[in-house]
């Protein structure tokens, strides 16, 4: 049989990679010599930047960038190749994500490194970009990485506003004239929230509570949001607060559809970027997985996309999940590790080992 195996990363406990092995391993247990190929997934979020590092090709560039809070964070940019030029992808949880700060500062928190990235990327001469925008841990609508690239965000004096969410409140004037151009065969952002950029849906109601803001924290954040879309519409500039995904990282989606950005799913373009279509080509079997398994992966996770796609092909699915909250009808198999280990404690110390454990199971059930 030819397996692909092409899993998420299992979030705080196994990087994609790790767990596309471990799986691959435990099959060989029980099958070896099997025709094995390993395509580790991401949907824009942590991790990303690390699974299309196994993409052919693929350089990483490092660079220097402002934290989310301030200090210097040692990150990098990734050169893929591509038909009409190289490919930068960068990603916001290495640049200004939220492993990145030690206490958080849900007002203050920004995303000027992820704008610095982004420039250094521009700067190289790459002919496209891929923004990958999960795990922030601000709500400053992206004005910190768009500052970082050029633009002007004031206040009423005409000086620069404060970066972070409680900065927006000041804006009084957006002045896009010196932002960076485009790359000539634009940039995509990836991401797998589809919640519009303000009210009850929107960045600060949905996420600012896992970034450290208090009910209050919400209205001035969401306020703020307003504030910048309402001035930077007064200005000429057009971006639909209100569209999927506009609230991606605390309004950062919103930020880069005025810089000129597309918003798309991330699953979808890394799949394009890995070559998941010309891997399932030849498949006989594809494995995906995720920590946990429950009634969101369908909404453009990475299990939903690879499963979207190998069931176009005509191709059975198996599951591995760290834990399984929901019915898994759709599979051809599915393995928990919780149910392996006993407990999800259990699974959680050890992911790899029962990732390997469930490669085996999935591999006896095919030869049964």
């Amino acid at each position: 049989m030819r397996v692909v195996v092409a899993p998420d990363s299992f979030k705080g406990t196994a990087e994609a990679a790790d767990v596309a092995r471990a799986i691959a391993d435990g099959w060989h247990d029980v099958r070896p010599g099997g025709d094995i190929v390993t395509l580790p997934m991401a949907d824009g979020g942590e991790g990303t930047l690390d699974a299309l590092a196994a993409a052919p090709g693929a350089v990483r560039h490092a660079v220097t960038v402002t934290g989310p809070d301030g200090r210097d964070v040692e990150a990098a940019w990734l050169e893929l190749p591509g038909a009409g030029g190289p490919v930068g992808v960068v990603e916001l949880a290495s640049t200004s994500g939220i492993t990145l700060i030690e206490e958080l500062a849900a007002l203050d928190a920004h995303t000027r490194g992820f704008g610095e990235a982004i420039a250094a990327a521009l700067d190289a001469g790459v002919h496209s970009l891929l923004l990958a925008i999960g795990s922030s841990c601000s709500t400053d609508g992206g004005a910190g990485a768009l500052a970082a690239m050029g633009a002007r965000f004031l206040d009423a004096s005409g000086e620069p506003i404060a970066d972070g969410g409680r900065g927006l409140a000041d804006v009084t004037r957006v002045d896009l004239t010196e932002l960076c151009p485009l790359p000539p065969g634009g940039a995509r952002v990836l991401s797998d929230v589809t919640s519009p950029l303000t009210g009850p849906a929107g960045a600060a109601a949905v996420f600012g509570p896992q970034k450290g803001a208090s009910p209050g924290d919400v209205d001035v954040l969401d306020a703020a949001l307003a504030r910048l879309a309402r001035v930077a519409a007064e200005a000429g500039y057009e971006a639909d607060p209100a569209a999927p995904g506009a609230g991606a990282a605390g309004g950062t989606g919103y930020g880069l559809t005025l810089w000129g950005a597309t918003l798309g799913s991330g699953a979808a373009a890394v799949a394009d970027a890995v070559g998941l279509a010309e891997a399932l080509a030849a498949a006989d079997l594809v494995v995906t997985g995720e920590g946990a398994y429950d009634g969101q992966s369908d909404a453009g996770k990475v299990v939903s996309e690879v499963r979207r796609r190998a069931t176009a092909a005509g191709i059975p699915v198996a599951l591995v999940a760290g834990r399984v909250d929901a019915p898994t009808d759709a599979f051809a198999l599915a393995a928990s590790l919780t149910g392996l280990a006993g407990s999800g404690e259990a699974a959680m110390a050890e992911t790899l080992r029962w990732a390997r454990e469930a490669g085996a199971v999935l591999a006896r059930a095919m030869s049964a």
